[in-house]
């Protein structure tokens, strides 16, 4: 498992390459307050851009994410 997802999204894309065996990433609760704080203050759409890193983190060659948006994203993906 890769922690922090987002800052690592290189060591999750070398692991990738590298190894045969499933890659997790962990996208911790700083990433997310993140995005709940600023989204607060209209910086941001909390939505999109959660949806937009958690998407960095697959392409990156994550096999599973653990996330604190999961149930949220779950909710709008198909």
């Amino acid at each position: 498992m890769v922690k922090p997802a987002m800052t690592y999204l290189d060591v999750v894309s070398d692991l990738r390459a590298e190894l045969d065996v499933p890659v997790a990433a962990y996208h911790v609760s700083g990433e997310y307050a993140m995005i709940k704080a600023a989204a607060a203050q209209g910086w941001i759409d909390g939505p999109a851009v959660a949806l937009e890193q958690l998407t960095a983190i697959r392409r990156a060659g994550a096999d599973m994410i653990l996330t604190y948006f999961a149930r949220e994203i779950a909710e709008v993906l198909p």
